[in-house]
């Protein structure tokens, strides 16, 4: 079993920037592959970002690329999101998962942090 706790949300004017972590408990978190997730209301979950666990091989959204950053520190059992240059169709709940596999599909990870919310304001 992963335990994962995001935090790092909040109200932030379009143009800023927040930076998203996410602690992992548990099993080692090297192990596993990464992801960020966002859920808008009224929308389907949608893919943010992926990590792979070792390597660090990133992979993104295309409408991400450019302004979010994925990244890892193994040594302190946490990912990071870091978003820049916020919009208002950036705000949504986010979400980290973990799973066996690098994956911008969200049934490819098995365990799921509760979300952190982002709003955007213009």
């Amino acid at each position: 079993q992963v335990q994962l706790v995001e935090s790092g949300g909040g109200l932030v004017q379009a143009g800023g920037s927040l930076r998203l972590s996410c602690a992992a408990s548990g099993r080692a978190f090297s192990n596993y592959a990464m992801g960020w997730f966002r859920q808008a209301p009224g929308k389907e979950r949608e893919f943010v970002a992926a990590i792979a666990g070792t390597t660090g091989g990133t992979y993104y959204a295309d409408s991400m690329k450019g302004r979010f950053t994925i990244s890892r520190d193994n040594a302190k059992n946490t990912g990071y999101l870091q978003m820049n240059s916020l919009q208002p169709e950036d705000t949504a709940v986010y979400y980290c998962a973990a799973g066996t596999v690098v994956a911008g599909v969200a049934n490819m990870y098995d365990y799921w942090g509760q979300g952190t919310q982002v709003t955007v304001s213009s």
